[in-house]
């Protein structure tokens, strides 16, 4: 296994590295592996042990970063949907003028970045299912942001606030694509992720055009 010894006082340098340096490599090291591990075999599945052996790591590395397996969970989950996020945004700011253009681009980068590497979507819409009422807050929360940013694009539309049940039609349409991604992943993900982006585009198209202030746009 690699990482064996000691590091050295803070602020002084082995390898070429600093303390500091070699601590934020590991903690990267270990959350590759818990993707890897997480992503493929499951979260149950995955031990400290496999995942330290997975970096290539000791035990006592890992508890340097992490204080238990449900917190490696919840740091992986944070750093797969801040990417996730952060993709989703990029392509919104470049986006057509029209909200359906605008969607399309949204969802193209947000199903891309998903079913591109299927760990991610596993981890992001099984895994973390279930495993605690803090891991479900934070699913929720996440949830929740996207149904938002819809809403929030939707109502720059229209130029006004949006009424409370385009609101919560907004949480509803979020839901579904959430559940068309698990269904994917669940069908050996047999469906071309294209396909996956225009279902859910033609759904938000739909949605919208029940808006009798945008139904003329």
């Amino acid at each position: 296994m690699a990482e064996q010894s000691a590091d050295p006082p803070s602020g002084r340098r082995y390898s070429g590295r600093t303390t500091a340096e070699r601590i934020t490599q590991r903690r990267a090291a270990l959350l590759d592996a818990a993707l890897d591990l997480f992503g493929t075999g499951g979260y149950a599945a995955g031990s400290v042990k496999q995942l330290c052996g997975t970096a290539g790591l000791t035990e006592r590395y890992f508890y340097e970063s992490f204080r238990d397996r449900e917190d490696c969970l919840a740091a992986l989950y944070d750093e797969v949907t801040t990417g996730l996020r952060d993709r989703t945004l990029a392509a919104l700011r470049v986006a057509g003028p029209g909200l359906d253009d605008t969607i399309a681009a949204g969802l193209a980068a947000f199903i891309g970045y998903l079913t591109e590497d299927p760990r991610r979507a596993r981890v992001v819409l099984i895994e973390v299912v279930g495993v605690s009422a803090r891991m479900e807050e934070r699913r929720h929360a996440e949830l929740r942001a996207y149904a938002e940013l819809v809403a929030d694009l939707w109502a720059s539309a229209r130029a006004e606030p949006l009424p409370e049940h385009r609101r919560l039609t907004c949480v509803t349409v979020v839901g579904g694509v959430n559940h068309l991604l698990v269904d994917w992943l669940m069908d050996n993900r047999t469906t071309d992720p294209a396909d996956l982006v225009a279902v859910c585009a033609d759904v938000f198209a739909a949605v919208r055009a029940t808006d009798p202030v945008l139904a003329e746009g």
